[in-house]
């Protein structure tokens, strides 16, 4: 569709008088009645070929409302009670964060992969030694290029959740998440959302006992393109606002980084974060591109910046504020847009979990994911809508 905007616009007048002959050329056949076979006129030709392809869309949705139902029906866990889920996680902190486009192509396309593989490697050593092991897999996303919350849907309710219809379903139903078997465990369960700037009702289903939006986070620093405020700070926020302030009982948070959405403008220089405050002190460190002479090389140089400055701020976070138990599991949500990927690229993204407890990852051993933060080509490669059954059968009883 961009592509052919492009050509309409270019070739303006061109486009009109052919929009407007064909038109005469249809109301002309529409009042004599010419027939492309026996019995068929073209008006009648145009008008069924409308129809059924509406009717085909509408049947497609029908039949996947009753698949997907089906689906929400047949939950192993939904009768499980609280004392028998997640017990190899207990007293651990465990957080789940969705890096926005963080995809496959980030550790493997030449383009990429050396810059961001460098950040993960370095990572990787520098978290060793502070006492942390990492191990990591790729997941299947049910999306691509844009659609953050049908991964979220996706990972956190164990169901494929690849349109907005079934994202509807799910929300209507009492569907137990991730969240919701944390809760049901006696977790206090928070959602950090800086990229939610009004009201969300779907934050009532995931059943946070805390949220924190846009607002809540309290930034007070410069816009960063698409983003509210810059990852570094929301990590440091959600510190101050819910890491500093244990009350004993274990958290577990759902965290979304958004630094490197699209459309992947410059971000801004990490910080000393002691030195974060209310993010003022990010004001000069990163200015906006001009979208309108930005190309695609530009766009792909941008876009592998934000994921090395992400990274590199989870990183440094975790380097800096985390101890025995934390579990801290990091995941992007969709590839890039094809601007970035190209065409037929796969809809993988890498996932990571580190912490300084072996006997977690020794609960996972079975799953074959590789050490260190950056899966190589060899790393499992799994549909996304699993990862919820296996993750509550590897820390259940």
């Amino acid at each position: 569709m961009r592509r052919l905007r492009g050509l309409v616009i270019r070739h303006r007048a061109g486009t009109t008088r052919t929009v407007a002959a064909l038109v005469v050329v249809w109301v002309v056949c529409a009042a004599f009645n010419v027939r492309v076979v026996e019995g068929v006129t073209v008006a009648d030709t145009s008008a069924t070929t409308l129809t059924n392809g509406h009717g085909f869309q509408v049947r497609l949705r029908l039949d996947d409302r009753e698949k997907f139902a089906a689906l929400l029906e047949n939950d192993r866990f939904e009768q499980t009670p609280g004392d028998q889920l997640l017990t190899a996680l207990r007293g651990k902190n465990v957080v789940i964060s969705f890096v926005e486009s963080y995809g496959r192509d980030a550790v493997e396309d030449p383009e990429f992969a050396p810059q961001v593989g460098a950040v993960l490697d370095d990572g990787t050593n520098r978290l060793n030694a502070a006492g942390f092991a990492a191990q990591s897999g790729f997941l299947t996303s049910p999306t691509f290029g844009g659609g953050s919350w049908l991964a979220h849907d996706t990972l956190l309710s164990g169901l494929w959740v690849d349109n907005d219809q079934r994202h509807r379903t799910l929300l209507a139903s009492d569907r137990m998440t991730l969240n919701g078997a944390f809760r049901r465990a006696d977790w206090q369960t928070v959602g950090v959302m800086p990229a939610v700037s009004r009201a969300w009702p779907e934050g009532s289903f995931f059943g946070y006992e805390r949220f924190y939006d846009a607002r809540a986070l309290g930034y007070r620093g410069p816009k960063f393109s698409f983003g509210t405020m810059p990852d570094q700070y929301t990590l440091a926020s959600w510190r101050r606002l819910e890491q500093a302030k244990r009350d004993g009982r274990p958290t577990m948070t759902e965290l979304a980084l958004v630094s490197s959405h699209a459309p992947w403008t410059p971000v801004p220089d990490l910080v000393d974060w002691a030195a974060i405050g209310n993010g003022a002190i990010f004001r000069g460190t990163a200015k906006e591109s001009d979208d309108k002479r930005r190309n695609t090389e530009q766009i792909r140089a941008d876009y592998r910046h934000s994921i090395e400055y992400t990274l590199s701020a989870l990183i440094s976070y975790v380097q800096t504020y985390g101890d025995d138990d934390l579990v801290f599991i990091f995941l992007g949500d969709h590839q890039p847009a094809a601007v970035v990927t190209g065409d037929n690229a796969s809809r993988d993204v890498p996932i990571s979990i580190i912490t300084r407890d072996r006997a977690v990852l020794d609960r996972i051993s079975g799953w074959g994911w590789q050490d260190g933060l950056k899966p190589g080509p060899q790393a499992p490669v799994w549909r996304m809508d699993t990862f919820r059954d296996r993750f509550l059968t590897a820390f259940g009883p």
